[in-house]
């Protein structure tokens, strides 16, 4: 199953160049986004264990009273020696980033997952809004803890948000 976005940015050039990804964000701060890039690998392996890296939506979703909590520590260094400002922007980033796709339209980022949440095997669910391969008005059965099973024989990772389902 191929897993489609739509682009990041805009198509047109002068539209896309208001966005400086190089040189107004990495450049900036390479070293913080360095930073930034070892709490998501912290939080993959403590989420995901042994998979590649991914950001499961609907875990540790609480980012703004997050922030406050490391907001108390900034400065310094959590047991595993990774700064708190560390997590502060990390949680501040994907606070932004589910923002811009709730109320401007933007898409979901390429490393996010949405997951269902824990059900009994055989509920069946009913696709409401459309979601990646997700097809509106398709029945998904739960066939194993990761998989869901369309009506028309399709598997589908489980990797769907819940609110984009309701049960059959």
């Amino acid at each position: 199953m191929a897993d489609y976005r739509e682009n990041a940015f805009p198509e047109d050039d002068a539209t896309r160049g208001r966005f400086p990804m190089a040189d107004g964000l990495l450049d900036y701060f390479p070293n913080a986004l360095a930073a930034v890039a070892e709490v998501s690998k912290i939080g993959n392996d403590k989420h995901n264990p042994g998979e590649p890296m991914h950001h499961v939506r609907g875990k540790s979703m609480d980012h703004r009273n997050k922030i406050m909590r490391h907001l108390c520590d900034a400065g310094g260094v959590d047991a595993g020696g990774v700064r708190h400002s560390a997590y502060v922007a990390w949680r501040a980033l994907a606070l932004l980033q589910e923002e811009l796709e709730a109320q401007e339209g933007a898409p979901m980022a390429r490393a996010a997952r949405v997951a269902v949440p824990e059900t009994p095997a055989g509920v069946r669910w009913r696709c409401v809004k459309l979601l990646q391969d997700c097809t509106v008005g398709h029945i998904y059965a739960e066939v194993r803890p990761d998989v869901l099973l369309d009506d028309v024989g399709d598997e589908r990772p489980r990797s769907l948000l819940h609110e984009y389902f309701e049960r059959a």
